[in-house]
Order: structure tokens, then sequence, then C-alpha cells
């Protein structure tokens, strides 16, 4: 189930949570939240996250056996049935989970299924709905964060672009990672990304943003994917672009520390980079790719 990328999940429910206000009330005596509709929120995406994590490899199993034959179901650990099975259960628990905080959450997690579903199935196979599938997932869940608010979805949807863009160009590069890639994905891939990290600023015009509690964590978040992909967009090797696709993954935690710095202070931003620790630890010991 890749737990590394299912934990960066949850910073997606909690950046969206951030932007829409989910914060009731700033003090310096702490935070003040609504944690049953956040932890249900959290439970929805874990299982969304996790339901469409193993279907793509319930579609794939047939190719994963001739390129990554250690992967679960061609090894053998578990059959294309069982992991079918237990790709719907955790489907029901995150359409289930969502509803009930409200039913906004939970028609946007039904979307959220049949988005990973078509992933699986037939976008990833694209060049172009590959990218625009994968990162309309993971828009998708920062909004289902922000449904804890349902009345904010309309003032901050435009949100949606950046993981979408972003998400988007690690999926152009990912399809390297066995036998290399291409040097125009290598470079359009990090025009995206550069495309992100000016774009997030840029929130200050539109919103109540404010770009200097979040620029300690927009550099943070530079630092930690630009070289590596860079690198792809004028060495596009197999090697690299698998780098580049693990950094990438793990810090869209920190786009999402951008975005909950800057609509709710520092405080959330640095929560938020708890799950960046959490997602190294984790992307030590299980695959991300």
């Amino acid at each position: 189930m890749r737990p590394p990328n299912i934990i960066t999940a949850f910073a997606d429910i909690l950046a969206g949570f951030a932007a829409a206000g989910g914060i009731l009330i700033f003090t310096g005596a702490g935070i003040l939240i609504e944690p049953a509709g956040l932890g249900w929120l959290l439970m929805a995406t874990f299982g969304l996250y996790g339901g469409g994590v193993v279907f793509n490899d319930v579609f794939d199993a047939r190719l994963d056996a001739k390129e990554r034959p250690e992967r679960p179901i061609p090894s053998g650990r578990i059959s294309r049935v069982g992991a079918s099975v237990l790709g719907s259960c955790l489907y029901l628990v995150g359409v289930v989970s969502a509803f009930q905080v409200n039913p906004v959450a939970g028609w946007l997690s039904v979307v959220i299924v049949f988005l990973t579903l078509a992933y699986d199935i037939k976008a990833k196979h694209s060049p172009v709905f590959g990218p625009l599938f994968m990162g309309l997932c993971r828009g998708g869940n920062l909004l289902l964060g922000a449904a804890i608010l349902p009345q904010a979805i309309g003032d901050i949807w435009f949100l949606l672009f950046f993981p979408v863009i972003y998400i988007g160009s690690i999926t152009l590069v990912s399809r390297g990672e066995v036998s290399g890639g291409s040097s125009l994905h290598g470079k359009l891939a990090f025009a995206m990304i550069l495309l992100v990290i000016t774009g997030l600023p840029a929130l200050t015009f539109l919103v109540g943003f404010d770009v200097l509690t979040a620029l300690p964590f927009l550099i943070f978040f530079a630092i930690m994917v630009l070289p590596s992909f860079y690198r792809v967009s004028v060495q596009p090797e197999a090697g690299f672009i698998k780098k580049a696709v693990k950094r990438g993954v793990i810090s869209l935690v920190l786009m999402n520390s951008v975005i909950a710095a800057g609509f709710s202070g520092i405080i959330l931003g640095i929560i938020v980079l708890g799950v960046f620790v959490g997602s190294i630890v984790t992307a030590r010991l299980f695959a991300v790719t």
C-alpha cells in the first residue's frame, strides 16, 4: 500500500483544512479545531488513497510480473482477487468516513474514487491524461480537507491547480523509472515545478495568504525538489528519475506546508512538516514508487 505515499495524503487534508478556515481560533494557548471532523477526513483519505494504490497494482499485475516482480501480486504474497477485495474495503472506508463529516465531503470522496479508478484502468497509459488524472486525484484530496467547511470551497477551489500541476510533473517523468525517460518530459516537468513554486507566493494577491509566514516553507520546498528535477531535465536516466519521483512524492507535503502556513500560520505549517518527517521515515522502510 506504500505507506509513505498515504502519509503524504494526510498533508493534503491538513492544507485544505487550513485554507478553508477549519481553524476556529488561533491563540497563544493553542489551536481550537473540530477534531472529530478532521479525524474522519484523515480516515477518509487513508481509505481513498489506499484503495487507489491497491487497485493500481491489481490492474498492473501482468506488467509488474515483468518489470517489478517483487511487488505483492506478482510475487504471490496476495492474489488479484484478494487485492481487489482489500481495495474495495478501503474505498468503502474512505467514502463512509467522508459522509460522516457532511454530504459535500461524502460526494467529493465518491468523485475521488472514480478519478482513481479511471487513472488505474486507463488514464495512466496516456501521456496527457495520466498526469492530469493523478493530479486531479490529489487536488480533489486537498478540496476534501476544505470540505470540513463546505461554503469555503467556492472561494478556494483554484488551489486544486497546484497539486494538479505538481503531481502531473511527477507522473510525467515517472514513466522512465524502469528504462530511462525523455529529455522533453524532464524539461516539461521541471518547468511545471517552477510554475508551482512561483505561483504559490502569488496567492497573496488573491486571498488572505501571508506570504512572509509561508516563505521559509516555500524555500525548503524549492531546495528539496528543484535539484532532482533539474538533473532529470538534463540527464533523464532511470536512476535519476526514480530519485526525483521519490523526492517529489515526499515533498508534496512541503507544498502543503506552504499552503497551511500561508493561510493559518506557522504552527499549522510546522504540524504539516511533521507529516513530512513521517513520510521520510517510512520511505526508508517501504517502496514509494
